[in-house]
């Protein structure tokens, strides 16, 4: 049902995520809060490997359907704020329609920080009814990100892309 409701939807946010990112065959791609797999097709192609992490085994066993067809994609059920991921070990982090559901938005991108590599592009959105774009940006701003693009446009969400530059 959540596909038939949000995939249309959920498709902009990735279209407005990745038209601002070079993905030229990336090692390591983390899908934080991979719910059903949508944004697998999108990205499976171009990766090494892909994982998706999500907290629901109920989402993650509809994931599992969608990624018979990717032999790079792997699933992991966990906790946003827990990842039990080495440091330092993804290129590419996403985190689609995740931070507005979770008890300390921050606490979730230090977490995410942490898994990335330095030079590491992570991309987040944020839902505009629980996020104005001011307070958006001074979370972005309290993780120490640079944040390389920032779309408010016509969509539901706020999108950045940002950069782990920093040791």
């Amino acid at each position: 049902m959540y596909d038939a409701r949000y995939a249309e939807e959920q498709s902009v946010k990735y279209q407005a995520a990745l038209k601002h990112l070079d993905i030229t065959r990336p090692d390591s791609v983390l899908d934080v809060g991979c719910g059903t797999g949508l944004f697998f097709s999108h990205i499976a192609a171009e990766a090494k490997t892909v994982v998706g992490v999500d907290i629901s085994s109920r989402l993650l066993l509809q994931a599992k359907e969608r990624i018979r067809d990717f032999c790079n994609v792997n699933l992991i059920q966990a906790d946003a704020d827990y990842l039990p991921l080495i440091d330092k070990s993804f290129c590419f982090v996403f985190a689609f329609t995740v931070l507005q559901n979770l008890p300390n938005p921050l606490q979730t991108l230090k977490e995410i920080k942490r898994i990335a590599k330095l030079d590491a592009h992570i991309i987040v959105t944020g839902l505009k009814k629980v996020f104005s774009l001011e307070d958006f940006k001074v979370l972005l701003r309290n993780t120490g990100l640079q944040v390389v693009y920032l779309e408010d446009s016509a969509l539901k969400c706020h999108v950045a892309v940002m950069m782990q530059n920093q040791v």
